[in-house]
């Protein structure tokens, strides 16, 4: 459920904005699902592109229902044909694309003797290489422009361990971090703004479905683990994720680019896990 009192104030109006990577991959509210949602509350015209044209109808029809603007778009962001296409056609139909929110990703957990050589290119091929494509065809555009805002949604395990093997995840989300720096430095001149999203632990359908997995006790088990872990008392919403995305993304960001904001309720700032500073006391 979107945060309690929440009122959208139209900072994002008039605005076109493609979001890749706007569907979900299991029943529930994916970030990608609240980041269309809530751009389009804040006044965006939202192309919601996704690898699964099924994922990005749905949650266009969710947009249809608030009579909200937007289009779904089947593309697949490790395809450079596709990803050109999809600029090309928005920037042809809209005149102009003020926001490209890079939100697709793949995680496969292991390590470097568990990880085979095609786990690695799968997960590069989507967190790198789609990088690399959206930003080779959307730059330019914005460039011409003379405006434009580009998130990319990385992971706070781009930054830390995050207490299992994520070996490649963790690779690409940080090689991602630094292609956002240096796309913002060499674009800044020319009114282009590129930033990070680190998300911490968040109650996404992906989490929902693969934490069971990973833990024992069973997925209610693992989230109360989760829980515990952040110094807040619970994990994140794919909501507050979307909110710091619309921050960026807009005017009130302006003079914002090449930064990472963590968005993790501390927890890449805490000591100690909850047991050890209980033991420590």
């Amino acid at each position: 459920m979107e945060a309690k009192g929440h009122r959208p104030i139209g900072r994002l109006q008039g605005k076109i904005v493609i979001v890749g990577g706007a569907g979900a991959s299991a029943p529930g509210v994916s970030i990608g699902n609240a980041c269309a949602l809530h751009l389009a509350r804040e006044g965006a015209f939202v192309v919601a592109a996704d690898v699964s044209l099924q994922a990005a109808h749905d949650i266009y029809a969710q947009l249809e229902d608030e009579g909200l603007d937007g289009t779904p778009v089947r593309t697949d962001l490790s395809n450079l044909a596709d990803v050109i296409r999809l600029v090309e056609d928005s920037k042809s139909t809209h005149g102009r694309i003020d926001g490209f929110v890079f939100n697709a990703g793949l995680g496969i957990p292991g390590g470097p003797a568990k990880l085979s050589e095609q786990d690695w290119d799968t997960v590069a091929a989507v967190n790198n290489k789609g990088y690399f494509h959206a930003l080779k065809a959307v730059l330019p555009v914005m460039a011409a422009q003379g405006s434009g805002s580009i998130v990319a949604v990385s992971s706070v395990a781009s930054q830390r361990y995050p207490g299992f093997p994520h070996f490649v995840y963790g690779a690409t989300k940080a090689a991602m971090n630094q292609m956002t720096k240096y796309a913002a430095m060499e674009y800044a001149a020319r009114g282009v703004r590129a930033n990070t999203v680190l998300p911490g632990m968040i109650d996404t359908p992906r989490i929902a479905r693969v934490a069971g997995e990973w833990s024992p006790e069973g997925f209610d088990a693992a989230r109360r683990k989760r829980d515990a872990l952040c110094p807040m008392g619970r994990t994140g919403t794919p909501w507050e994720i979307a909110y710091a995305i619309a921050f960026l993304l807009s005017d009130e960001a302006r003079y914002i680019t090449a930064t990472e904001l963590v968005v993790d309720g501390g927890l890449t700032q805490q000591f100690a896990t909850p047991e050890a500073r209980a033991g420590a006391a």
